[in-house]
C-alpha cells in the first residue's frame, strides 16, 4: 500500500505554515544559527494535527473512565477464575463487549500519530541537496533548497545523532561533528523525558489498572517506549525529534486540562470499604491539634452559624462497676438513714 497520500498531506500542512511565517516577516534568515520559519512550521504542524485528533483524545478519556468503572467487576472475575487464565480472558472480553468498553482505546491517539510520524520522517529524510526529485509531494525547488539548508543552532534539521561526517558534508554542514551530537543528544533526552512524563501524568491521575492486560500496556507506555527511544532516537532527523518533543509538551498541557475538567472517579484510587471524602464538622481538628478559626467559632464556610452537635449519651462500662472477685459486698445505701416501717 502506497503512503504517498500521507507524504503529500504532511508536506502540504508544513508548507502552508511556512508560507504563513514567511508572509508575516519571519524569513529563512538565521537568527542564533536557526531558521525559525521552518522550526515554527514543524511546531504548528503538531498543533494542527492535535486539533484534528482532539475528538479522538476525548474518546480516549471516556474509554478510560469506562474501564475504571468496570474495575470492581474485573476484580470479581479475577477472584472467580483465579488460576484459569483462558476462562478469565474470555469472560473479560465478554464484559467489555456488553459494557461497550475498549481496553485498547487508550492507545488509539498514539497509533493514529504513527503514520504522521513516519510521513514526517520520510519527508525530512529527503532533504538532501543531491536529491534528483526536489519537487516531489508538492514542494517547489526553492522551498526544497531552503529546507535542506535550514538548521537549529547551525545543525541541519535533516541531520541525526548518528550522522557520519560524509552525510553532514553532503548536507552542507561545515561545523564540528560534536556539535551535532550535543544538540541531537539533548533533544533525544528531552524526547525520552517528556514521553515518560506524558504517560506518568495519566497513570498518576487515573491509577494503575486492575486488568493485567491494561496494566501491562501501562507499564509498556511508561517504561518501554521511553527506553526504546534511547536507541531509535539516534536514527531520527533533528526535525522529527523537534516534532516529537513538541507533541509531548502539547499532550502534557492537553491532559492536564482534560483531567482537571473531567477528573477521574473517586473510586478509581479509593480503597475498598473507605470513603473518598468525609463531611467536615465543627469538631474537626487540624494535624497540629488546634481547631481552625472558622471551626472554633462554630461557623460554616460562608459565615453561617452551624447547628450545635447533639451531646452523645455516655456509655456506662458495666464491667468497671461490677465488684472485683474476693471483695466484700458493699451496701450502696450505707451511711443513709434506714427506712422506717409504716405504722399500723
Amino acid at each position: 500500500m502506497s503512503l504517498d497520500w500521507i507524504y503529500f498531506a504532511i508536506s502540504w500542512i508544513l508548507l502552508r505554515w511556512h508560507a504563513l511565517w514567511d508572509a508575516i516577516g519571519i524569513s529563512d534568515g538565521r537568527v542564533l544559527g536557526t531558521n525559525w520559519a521552518w522550526i515554527l512550521s514543524i511546531v504548528f504542524l503538531v498543533v494542527t494535527l492535535r486539533v484534528i485528533l482532539f475528538p479522538v483524545f476525548v474518546k480516549q478519556i471516556k474509554s478510560q473512565r469506562a474501564m475504571q468503572a468496570l474495575q470492581p467487576k474485573v476484580k470479581e472475575l479475577q477472584e472467580k477464575h483465579k488460576g484459569d487464565r483462558e476462562t478469565l480472558q474470555k469472560e473479560m472480553m465478554e464484559l467489555y463487549k456488553v459494557e461497550k468498553a475498549n481496553p485498547l482505546m487508550g492507545c488509539l491517539p498514539m497509533f493514529l500519530q504513527i503514520p504522521v510520524f513516519l510521513g514526517l520522517f520520510h519527508v525530512l529524510r529527503r532533504l538532501n541537496p543531491d536529491n534528483p526529485r526536489p519537487t516531489l509531494y508538492g514542494w517547489t525547488a526553492d522551498q526544497f533548497r531552503d529546507a535542506t539548508h535550514s538548521a537549529l543552532f547551525t545543525v541541519p534539521l535533516p541531520a541525526k545523532f548518528g550522522s557520519s561526517a560524509a552525510e553532514l558534508t553532503q548536507l552542507g554542514y561545515t561545523g564540528a561533528g560534536v556539535t551535532v551530537k550535543i544538540i541531537a543528544g539533548i533533544l533525544v533526552l528531552t524526547m525520552m523525558a517528556t514521553t515518560y512524563l506524558t504517560s506518568r501524568q495519566m497513570i498518576l491521575k487515573t491509577g494503575w489498572a486492575e486488568d493485567p492486560q491494561q496494566k501491562m500496556i501501562q507499564r509498556l507506555m511508561l517504561y518501554g517506549i521511553p527506553l526504546s527511544l534511547l536507541v531509535s532516537g539516534s536514527l531520527f532527523p533533528i526535525g522529527v525529534v523537534i516534532y516529537w518533543v513538541t507533541n509531548n509538551l502539547f499532550s502534557l498541557a492537553q491532559q492536564q486540562w482534560v483531567l482537571r475538567k473531567f477528573p477521574p472517579p473517586a473510586m478509581a484510587n479509593a480503597k475498598a470499604g473507605t470513603s473518598s471524602a468525609r463531611p467536615a464538622t465543627s469538631t474537626t481538628v487540624a494535624k497540629n491539634g488546634a481547631k481552625s478559626p472558622v471551626q472554633s467559632a462554630g461557623r460554616g464556610l460562608f459565615g453561617r452559624k452551624q447547628a450545635e452537635p447533639e451531646a452523645a449519651t455516655p456509655v456506662v462500662d458495666t464491667k468497671a462497676l461490677a465488684p472485683k472477685p474476693g471483695a466484700k459486698p458493699m451496701n450502696p445505701k450505707k451511711g443513709t438513714r434506714p427506712a422506717t416501717k409504716p405504722k399500723g
